[in-house]
């Protein structure tokens, strides 16, 4: 009785570290992927220099 029930928690165990290693790797990929590679000082869009002038400034 205790090797089925000592079974029972490794095949939960070994399901569980998968599921958090495959949301881990998910999460590293999606961050990875919203990096903004225009964002070169670290303050986000408060420190760009528009790439057009405005054409009515008056």
């Amino acid at each position: 009785m205790f090797f089925i029930g000592l079974g029972i928690v490794l095949v939960y165990t070994f399901f569980l570290i998968a599921i958090i290693s495959k949301q881990h790797k998910a999460a590293k990929k999606e961050q990875a992927a919203s990096f903004d590679v225009l964002d070169m000082d670290g303050m986000g869009n408060q420190g760009r220099v528009p790439t057009k002038k405005a054409k009515n400034r008056a």
